[in-house]
Parts: structure tokens; sequence; C-alpha cells
């Protein structure tokens, strides 16, 4: 039976996990909310001999720059078939531009302020490993509808500001598909089809639920965080080409219309 080890059962690899146990893979994981304590590195490493393939959702480590799942297991990795979790911030702002596998990430090209997400993604890529560049994401319980039920969905005035999406379903079918299919190593965008202003969402989401809309502010005015603040100051359209022509991947919600629809219902 083919096993998956998963590091880190987090939001969109507990939708992996479901979805390869229904086609009748073991699964085992790491974390809180799996079956191994991360720091349990006997347990750790007698799952990594049993499993045939490794998929890594751990973000790398803000305050030392390294990834935690590479600088503690890195070794015991070698020659297993590797999958990464990795996000489309690497590729910076790009003003708007489209980006594909292609764009040379932050980590490659130098570009701006030292990147640990970038630098992880690039670790991985060199460890062989099929690595999965996903933006904004999107599902049960976390989309633009619960923001506005919840009275925080804001409206920013960056007219010229857009991103791309993806719904978590669609983030389980790309890997599934990816291990299914014995991909070859690299890099694969997974977004959806429609790349478009938050506003924009946020406006459908509000219409569905016969809500208002929230005011429209402007940066300054709006006083987010700093992580909300530099999302906002990234700009680009993510191309989903590779991931469809490789793969055979096709996401089921190819626009954020279909992504509510489906979570309204």
């Amino acid at each position: 039976m083919s096993h998956l080890l998963i590091f880190g059962l987090g939001y969109s690899a507990a939708r992996i996990a479901a979805a390869m146990k229904a086609r009748g893979w073991q699964v085992t994981a790491t974390g809180s909310a799996g079956d191994i304590a991360f720091a349990d590195h006997p347990g750790v490493l007698a799952a990594l001999g049993e499993a045939s393939h490794i998929l890594s959702s751990v973000p790398p480590d803000r305050a030392t720059g390294g990834d935690p799942v590479l600088d503690a297991y890195g070794a015991a990795l070698a020659g297993k078939p590797l999958f990464y979790l990795s996000s489309t911030g690497v590729y910076g702002d790009k003003q708007g531009a489209w980006v594909d596998e292609a764009t040379p990430t932050i980590a490659q090209s130098g570009e701006g302020r030292r990147n640990v997400r970038a630098e992880a993604d690039l670790a991985w890529l060199t460890m062989g490993a099929r690595v999965f560049r996903l933006p904004g994401i999107y599902g049960p319980g976390r989309s633009a509808l619960d923001r506005v039920r919840a009275g925080q969905a804001r409206r920013i005035d960056l007219p010229d500001q857009v991103f791309s999406r993806v719904h978590v379903d669609d983030i389980a079918s790309g890997v599934v598909a990816a291990l299914a299919r014995h991909a070859p190593a690299g890099a694969y965008n997974l977004s959806d089809d429609c790349p478009c202003s938050g506003n924009e969402v946020t406006e459908h989401a509000c219409r569905l639920l016969g809500l208002p809309l929230p005011p429209l502010e402007s940066l300054a005015e709006a006083n987010l965080s700093g992580m909300a603040r530099g999302f906002y100051m990234e700009n680009r359209r993510v191309a989903n080409g590779k991931a469809k022509r490789v793969l055979g991947w096709s996401p089921k919600y190819p626009t954020y219309v279909e992504g509510l629809f489906g979570l309204l219902r």
C-alpha cells in the first residue's frame, strides 16, 4: 500500500489527506492534529522509513530563516518522492503582470528583501520536490462569505491591484493528480483562472448574501496589520497552464463565482 507522510496537517493538507485516504492510501501526519509530534524524532524517523511519499505543508521559520522539516529530517528524505506546499508570494510584486513557473523567484533573482518562503521554495526544488505554489486560499470557513457575515470584510481603494486565488479542494485535486501521475519534479502553480481585485470578490459575496457593501477605504485608512498591508503591496496574475498540461489538472472552481456559489450551497 502507498503511504503518504504529511508534515503539518493544516487546512490544505487535511483536505489532501482525506482525498488520499479515499483513494486507499495510508496517511500519517505530524502536528497537533496528526498522529506524531514533529519533535518526536524516533517516531517521525520510523514513519519516514515506512512512507513511500512525503508532503510538507510546514512554512519556513521566520525567525531563523530555515525550513523546519529540512533542518530536522532533511537527510532522511533522500530518495523519497517529495511534495511541498509553497506560495506564489515567492514571485514578489510584478505590478499586475502574469507569472508562471519560469518566472524567477525572489530567491533566484535577488529582488527585494530576503524572503524566507522563497528560500524554502528553492531548497525543496533543489531536493527534487514537486513544489506547489499557491495564491490566496479560500474554502469552507475561510472565504469572503465568512468575512462579510462576520462584518470583517474590507474594500481597499487600489484600482489596479489584482491577485489570484484557489479553492482548497482544487489544491487537493492538484496534489492528488501529481501523486497519481508520478509528476516530474519542479514547480507547479495551482490557481484559478480569474485573477481579479479583492474588492470584486467581496462585492459578489455581499450580493449573494444580500448584505451591504463595506465602505471603500484607502490603504492608510484601513489601518491594516503589517502582514495584511504587505499582501496589498504585491500585485500579480498567476498562470496555471503547466499544472493543466503536465498534471491533467483543471480547477473545479475556475473563478470565485463558482467557488462562492458552491460554499453558499
